[in-house]
């Protein structure tokens, strides 16, 4: 007899919390060409520094400290300014701790591949594998190349710790896609000159951290309240000011629409607000970036966003699969989908999905719930090319869904519509809601697909209530026929849950034995059974049986 399938813990839900910062843009409109020409001066003047602050601290690696990191800032300050020198280095550091992660992330990709390369390796040629674990190489010649791929992994494991050791890494400032790109000038439809111009705009600097208390919340890039922008300009650069204390203001005036309150309630109170001007080679436009900090705070509480009913939501690689659901778990309405398109650029795949997901929140606020459940996805385990080597659409399907993306917008997105964000253990959501909830809710009017079915699935976790529903009662005929119950019952109901207990033939055969020697209808429960009943245990009753 074959042992029952171990199911994994479900971990609780959780209300995710708010977001942490903010971030608006406008453009920078009607530069003069002097401003214009400013600008490329301070950006790269002040990105040489910062290119030879990062190779600086790269050097120290695990050396350094507060000393060394004063030395280096004292050495910016003589060629800017002590508030520029700031902004450059911590900028600098945030960019090693970025790739110490990242680094952190490689090896971790490289140990699981190695792990499933010995495994896979490990088998005899030709052995099927399970659901839980990949199975042999099909042919010798398959075993063969993959024990090279071993060998090579292996050795760039080693590479990578020993880098981590000794507190090395790789940073290309301007991006290593677009350094990569100066070697294939055809197949990124560029020529030199062109990707020249990106690679210096790319390595330019002109970032500056907000400081409280000061006048508008950033002495270094200020923003009046009237729009106007200057620049508080480097010591080598102080003969182009044009307006006091060594300050440059731009021609250019801006308003910005989207927050434009939050910013301007902020500046008027002198709290910190960071600012970027950046140059978009492509559309030839220069653009400033507002930013600022939020405290992280948890919206509202779990029992409070379960209070109205919840919108579950499935998400798949081209569309949202939502379904409305009651405090008490049961679907409401006709299953809703949102669909997107994730080919393309980078920003036509961002917009697409800030589309789907404002969809997603304007039809939650009509049905008046206070929250989303969503499933917590993580993929970083399921898309390894030495897992599903072959299966290469799977992995780009997988590889697709915008997991990291998705969260970062929704919550924002969500938190702006006075909306909470529920997230949910992604366990069996699909394959339980196929099960239990897709062929129930179907009609001749209502298509439910598997996706559908699992946003019921999410919902129901996310309010708390199981996934699998009560069992069915008893039909005419005493038997399990009529399949499982429509019918939601509570959390301490008897029986609940599960299949209905089988009735064997020995059970049959003996009711019907004590009614023929009793000669009458076999309806009185024995003792046992009303012990069970007063004890509050849910009991089959008895088959009725005339002869």
């Amino acid at each position: 007899m074959t042992e029952p399938k171990k199911l994994r813990t479900i971990d609780a839900s959780f209300v995710a919390l708010g977001p942490s910062g903010v971030a608006i843009r406008d453009r920078l409109k009607h530069l003069t060409p002097e401003d214009e020409k400013v600008l490329r001066l301070v950006g790269e003047h002040l990105g040489h520094l910062a290119s030879r602050d990062l190779a600086a601290r790269c050097q120290d690696a695990g050396d350094h400290s507060t000393d060394t990191w004063a030395a280096r800032k004292r050495d910016l300050t003589a060629e800017s300014s002590s508030r520029w020198a700031g902004a450059i280095t911590k900028a600098t550091h945030d960019q090693w701790a970025l790739a110490r992660r990242c680094q952190l992330a490689h090896i971790q990709g490289l140990e699981a591949g190695v792990r499933m390369l010995m495994h896979r390796l490990s088998l005899p040629v030709g052995e099927k594998g399970t659901k839980r674990a990949a199975g042999g190489y099909r042919s010798k010649g398959g075993w063969f190349h993959k024990s090279r791929r071993l060998a090579i992994l292996e050795h760039r494991l080693d590479v990578a710790r020993a880098d981590r050791e000794a507190g090395v890494v790789h940073v290309v400032r301007g991006g290593r896609k677009l350094l990569g790109n100066r070697h294939n000038l055809e197949a990124a439809q560029l020529t030199e000159a062109q990707w020249r111009e990106r690679w210096r705009a790319q390595r330019w600097f002109l970032a500056a951290d907000g400081e409280s208390g000061k006048r508008y919340g950033n002495e270094t890039i200020r923003v009046a309240p009237d729009g106007e922008v200057s620049i508080k300009l480097p010591a080598p650069l102080a003969d182009w000011a044009n307006a006091k204390h060594g300050r440059y203001v731009l021609g250019s005036k801006v308003a910005f629409a989207h927050r434009g309150q939050e910013w301007a309630d902020r500046i008027d109170n002198d709290r910190a607000v960071a600012y970027r001007i950046h140059y978009d080679v492509e559309r030839g436009r220069w653009y400033v970036t507002a930013s600022w900090q939020r405290p992280v705070v948890q919206t509202i509480g779990l029992e409070t966003a379960r209070a109205a009913g919840m919108i579950g939501v499935d998400t798949n690689a081209d569309h949202f699969a939502a379904y409305r659901l009651d405090p008490h778990g049961n679907p409401v309405g006709d299953p809703h989908r949102f669909f997107y398109d994730l080919s393309g650029t980078a920003d036509h795949r961002d917009a697409q999905i800030r589309h789907a997901i404002t969809q997603v929140l304007h039809w939650a606020k009509s049905c008046g719930v206070a929250a989303i459940g969503i499933e917590n996805l993580d993929f970083t385990a399921e898309k390894t090319r030495e897992k599903h080597g072959r299966k290469k659409r799977f992995r780009q399907l997988v590889s697709g869904i915008p997991t990291g993306k998705l969260k970062a917008r929704l919550v924002s997105m969500a938190a702006e519509m006075d909306l909470s964000i529920v997230a949910v253990d992604p366990a069996y959501t699909s394959m339980w809601g196929n099960q239990h909830w897709r062929k129930p809710m179907r009609t001749p009017h209502r298509k439910m697909s598997r996706h559908d079915a699992a946003g019921i699935a999410i919902g129901r976790r996310a309010l708390g209530h199981p996934i699998r529903r009560r069992t069915a009662p008893p039909p005419q005929h005493q038997s399990d026929a009529a399949g499982h119950r429509t019918v939601q019952a509570r959390p301490g109901t008897p029986g609940r849950e599960g299949t209905r207990p089988p009735v064997t033939d020995r059970a049959h055969d003996a009711r019907r034995r004590a009614g023929t020697q009793q000669g009458t209808r076999g309806t009185s429960a024995s003792k046992t059974v009303r012990d069970a009943r007063s004890a509050g245990q849910w009991v089959q009753d008895s088959l009725l049986h005339t002869d």
